[in-house]
């Protein structure tokens, strides 16, 4: 019923010579005004920050971001690689951080022996820390508890 309704709207909004999209809010994208010619440059790749000390948390249950470069790894069903320096077979040998023991409980709470499937793509919640302007302003602060 909606879907008629919607689609009548739409039909006698063209028969009358009205563009439903006329009264659309302008959205800009965060490329601002350039469009997507062969001859616009291309903007600057952000740097990321070479194997530094993490960057603090500013949230609590905040996932840890990555303090090194993650271009080509492959993380796919079959092979994560992320897991080559960060399992708890491998953590000590490479010097990593080792995933927490949350990541090993399933969705039910069950304590698994392997990396839980819903833990197991790392760049779903983890991001490569990297030294670069906020996009929007903001004026967040984080919660006391995790003021140092």
């Amino acid at each position: 019923m909606k879907k008629i309704f919607l689609m009548s709207m739409v039909i006698t909004a063209g028969m009358f010579g009205l563009n439903p999209y006329a009264f659309a809010e302008h959205v800009q994208s965060l490329r601002g005004d350039l469009s997507l010619e062969e001859n616009s440059v291309a903007p600057t790749l952000k740097q990321y920050q070479k194997d530094e000390a993490p960057i603090a948390r500013d949230y609590l249950q905040q996932p840890p971001l990555i303090p090194h470069k993650i271009d080509g790894y492959r993380v796919t069903i079959k092979h994560n690689k992320c897991l080559s320096c960060h399992s708890w077979t491998n953590y000590k040998a490479r010097g990593a951080t080792k995933i927490s023991q949350t990541h090993f409980e399933s969705r039910d709470g069950a304590i698994m022996s392997n990396v839980a499937p819903r833990r197991y793509f790392c760049s779903q919640c983890h991001v490569p820390q990297v030294k670069a302007k906020e996009l929007i302003a903001n004026d967040f602060e984080p919660v006391e508890a995790m003021r140092h």
